[in-house]
């Protein structure tokens, strides 16, 4: 079996402070040519952006990727909604979680595996800010237990 190849392009840390993932999924991406080598050049954000499933299909909206420089006439618009690729089942199910109250879909990011551009999608519910300050007092309290150590052994 060969060693499989990832290089991550676009990373959306928002989505785990704003919500709870509950399930991962990898899609595939419908791309035009310029907009691969764009994404090749690591030029893609997905902060804002968002899934929706319209018609039995999924798709992205919001996902910026820059046109490409050398792309002159060939280039689509960036912010173009892009179609997602999974299997019918699979569709059938997110379908069914995101009609249920407080569940949405997410992208979480954008990578190459084996030379095809996949995306990450979660399955997330939103997070109250109570959640929110639950998880930066964690943080805080795993940051200073580390530090805690590190004096001490360096000591």
């Amino acid at each position: 079996m060969a060693k499989e190849t990832m290089k991550l392009v676009a990373n959306n840390k928002k989505a785990y402070h704003d919500y709870f993932i509950e399930e991962k999924y990898e899609a595939g991406l419908v791309l035009h040519g310029t907009e691969v080598k764009s994404l090749r050049m690591g030029k893609c954000s997905i902060k804002e952006a968002y899934i929706r499933i319209e018609d039995g299909e999924v798709w992205v909206y919001g996902c910026h990727i820059s046109p490409y420089e050398k792309g002159n006439i060939f280039n689509k618009d960036p912010l173009r909604p892009k179609k997602l690729l999974l299997h019918k089942g699979q569709i059938d199910k997110l379908f069914g979680q995101i009609k249920e109250k407080g569940y949405t879909l997410m992208p979480l990011q954008v990578y190459f595996s084996n030379g095809k551009a996949k995306i990450e999608i979660g399955l997330a519910r939103g997070k109250k800010l109570y959640d929110k300050r639950n998880d930066i007092a964690k943080k805080d309290a795993k940051r200073e237990a580390e530090r805690d150590f590190k004096v001490r052994n360096l000591g």
